[in-house]
């Protein structure tokens, strides 16, 4: 069964322009450790070139371990921004190709063009990119989220795709696509509302 045509745990079929990664074995890990601890996947992807993804709320390492479950038996390619530093010196040479392969972007944080300006840049860099991080910045609860995500969006020119966790269900939601609009904080507070149901494994969102 190839990639996109997933079943088990995996109830979100990859639309024909999803970014791919992976292959037979990989997704056959990811289905697994699904499958073991509980886990499904549901929803619909957006049949788009480039798309941000945000995944909330983010309360535990697990959320990580469970999310690359998925991306995995998936078989889709995500990436993820990554500080430069791991892709440097001893580190580089050790764990850089792992992080390239799992989808790592370097992000130079001290760039002048800083992190919101390098993440376009990947974007525009590439004819298909999808993009996944979590917009509290912190597995902490917080009271405001970080608008760096939606100033990318908004840069890019790219549709928001909003992703939960559901510890109860042990349910990982492929939910609302959301266009940003020029009113940000309307933008932030419906997001959070939107996300309002959904309960991680130690906390909901605010």
């Amino acid at each position: 069964m190839g990639p996109g045509r997933v079943s088990g745990p995996i109830r979100a079929p990859l639309p024909p322009r999803a970014p791919r990664h992976g292959n037979a074995f990989t997704r056959w890990i990811g289905r697994t450790v699904l499958r073991l601890g509980g886990w499904r996947v549901e929803g619909e992807w957006p049949d788009v070139d480039k798309l941000l993804i945000i995944a909330a709320p983010h309360s535990s390492a697990w959320d990580g371990i469970w999310g690359l479950a998925a991306k995995l038996a998936l078989g889709i390619e995500l990436h993820i921004m990554a500080k430069a530093e791991l892709f440097r010196g001893l580190s580089g040479l050790t764990l850089g190709p792992l992080l390239r392969w799992f989808g790592a972007v370097p992000i130079n944080r001290h760039a002048a063009n800083g992190v919101v300006g390098q993440t376009v840049e990947a974007f525009n860099r590439h004819r298909v990119f999808w993009l996944i991080l979590a917009p509290e910045g912190t597995r902490r609860r917080v009271e405001h989220w970080r608008s760096g995500f939606w100033h990318i969006a908004r840069q890019a020119g790219v549709p928001v795709l909003c992703a939960w966790f559901h510890y109860p269900d042990r349910l990982i939601g492929i939910g609302q696509l959301f266009q940003p609009t020029a009113d940000r904080e309307a933008d932030m507070a419906a997001l959070r509302e939107y996300y309002r149901p959904y309960v991680g494994k130690r906390r909901g969102t605010v």
